[in-house]
């Protein structure tokens, strides 16, 4: 039996040029980027030109970014450090109730420690609106961090509106671009952001490494102390063979971006169809025409997500539900429940697809097949 991957938003697959480019370099150039000597020299060149072309792929400075252990890290980077920065100036922060839970906890933590967090609704498309925005905003607000584009339902923000909101206020604007680079045009100048998280294992680079962009006026208190490594920023020796991968995805991702994203759509055309053909009842989740490409959340009426899930797994299919999975239960998405209430048939009968590399029409389209099957065996029609 085949089996078909399309949970690329959790987590993708290397590409294979990666692959080989991180085994070169972990052979080949194994000295520290600090060290003066021709092996350390050799390794810090590598981690200068990976930080050139990160920087160049949002519009950026090489000087204003920090490389991080991935997307949670920079997240924490981020609204820890501006909260520990910035608190003399306030103590109150903006965020969004569909976030990622790297910043959702984050925001959590800091209401413990005397912060006030104000989480926006969002409407029936994943989208907040920037009314809601303009009325939470207060003279001691500091941070508002706002994702781009949501890991389950692919709902984008309106980041460029919401930069030029905030660029003559006193806050610090932050946005967790991990679903959205590598896919969506991002220039962090023109969209007047000052922080922005990205993890590279959603790119096809390696698990482990991702990057802050820190603009040059943010000061952020660190979170790791020990040496100078990233302007002292990020104490650490740096991880060269990861930065190495990382910097190829990027290139390769810049590259096949426009190509990616028309095969994309094509695949959710693909799945949709073969739904239609059959006469299968769904609902898109989300916002149909401004959405991440990769990411399609469909809700079936009348099946649950629990059987969904372990009838596509025995059918080879690895698909998700974008919940966290805990001792045997599904506990609702808090996206979707921030989207249609707890109440919400659609809270306990929706299943995300994300397609990307190595995915191929056929194997979409085998994806409609058994997921046809499924849903009229568990509605029994």
């Amino acid at each position: 039996m085949e089996r078909i991957y399309v949970d690329h938003a959790a987590t993708a697959p290397m590409h294979p040029k990666v692959i080989d480019k991180i085994c070169h370099v972990m052979n080949d150039y194994y000295g520290n980027p600090s060290s003066i000597h021709s092996f350390g020299r050799e390794a810090r060149n590598i981690v200068d030109n990976a930080r050139a072309v990160l920087a160049a792929s949002i519009g950026a400075e090489s000087s204003e970014i920090v490389f991080t252990s991935g997307g949670t890290e920079a997240d924490n980077h981020a609204i820890f450090g501006v909260a520990e920065s910035y608190s003399k100036k306030g103590k109150h922060i903006i965020t969004t109730q569909i976030e990622h839970h790297a910043v959702l906890h984050a925001c959590q933590q800091l209401e413990l420690k005397g912060f006030d967090v104000t989480y926006l609704p969002v409407n029936e498309d994943g989208v907040i609106s920037l009314d809601d925005l303009k009325e939470a905003l207060r003279d001691d607000t500091i941070l508002v961090t706002i994702m781009y584009g949501n890991n389950e339902v692919g709902s984008i923000q309106p980041i460029k509106e919401i930069g030029e909101l905030l660029k003559d206020h006193q806050t610090v604007f932050h946005t967790d671009a991990v679903q959205a680079y590598g896919l969506e045009e991002i220039n962090v100048k023109e969209q007047h952001i000052n922080l922005l998280s990205v993890s590279s294992h959603k790119i096809n680079g390696p698990k482990g490494i991702g990057f802050l962009y820190i603009e040059s006026s943010i000061s952020l208190s660190p979170r790791l102390y020990g040496g100078e490594q990233e302007r002292k920023r990020r104490a650490g020796t740096e991880n060269v063979p990861s930065v190495a991968g990382f910097q190829l995805a990027v290139e390769i991702a810049k590259i096949e971006r426009t190509q990616k994203r028309e095969q994309l759509k094509k695949f959710k055309e693909i799945l949709l169809q073969q739904l239609s053909d059959h006469h299968i009842s769904y609902e898109q989740n989300g916002i149909v025409d401004k959405s991440l490409p990769h990411v399609l959340n469909l809700s079936f009426p009348g099946t649950n997500v629990e059987a969904m899930l372990v009838n596509l797994d025995l059918a080879g299919i690895a698909a998700s539900s974008g919940s966290a999975c805990t001792a045997g239960s599904i506990d609702p998405s808090h996206v979707l429940v921030s989207m249609f209430g707890e109440h919400s048939k659609r809270t306990k009968n929706s299943i995300r697809f994300s397609f990307g590399l190595h995915n191929t029409e056929e194997q979409i389209e085998k994806v409609g097949q058994e997921l046809v099957k499924i849903v009229q065996r568990l509605t029994k029609k």
